[in-house]
């Protein structure tokens, strides 16, 4: 028979993944109180949870929020993160927060799919939302600003030609 204690804590989880769309799976051996305490106020700076779970309690709490994705990631001593911007945001704030204590990361669930650590680190080299949505405008624009110029280049030219006109029939009157 679950105690309530668990039963709050499950139905705590169940209301964090149901909210986040990216979850990042850990392991967190070889990290001390201390060692998790910095993690954890690294993380907390950026808007990322960092939680160690029980997996039996954590594998009930997926299936209950719908997240069947995470259930194979959920082996061994676990850590689970959760927050960020976005996905980009996410996995750099966790490998760079757990860099110095070399945790190893399972992999992720991803928008309903499950991804492994390799993914998770291809993700954090991407550049943040904000700097892809920079680029595709950038990207959509420099067409557009391109044909505008070359539509425009023959009332350029022409312009240019009628200035030099004038100036050739002003020096011819001249002399």
């Amino acid at each position: 028979m679950p105690t309530e204690a668990k039963q709050a804590a499950v139905a705590e989880l169940v209301e964090l993944l149901q909210e986040a769309e990216t979850t990042i799976v850990s392991d967190h051996r070889g990290l001390s109180v201390a060692d998790l305490l910095k993690v954890r106020r690294e993380l907390r700076a950026k808007d990322i949870q960092y939680r160690i779970i029980k997996n039996r309690l954590a594998k009930i709490a997926a299936q209950q929020a719908g997240r069947d994705e995470l259930v194979p990631l959920l082996t061994g001593p676990s850590a689970i993160a959760i927050g960020g911007e976005d996905e980009a945001s996410l996995a750099k704030g966790l490998l760079d927060a757990t860099k110095p204590f070399d945790v190893e990361i399972r992999g992720a669930a991803l928008n309903g799919e499950t991804v492994d650590a390799a993914a998770v680190q291809a993700l954090a080299k991407l550049p943040g939302r904000e700097a892809l949505l920079a680029q595709l405008a950038g990207g959509m624009a420099s067409p557009l600003s391109s044909m505008a110029s070359l539509l425009a280049a023959p009332l350029r030219d022409l312009g240019y030609g009628l200035a030099q006109l004038k100036e050739q029939r002003e020096g011819a009157e001249a002399a």
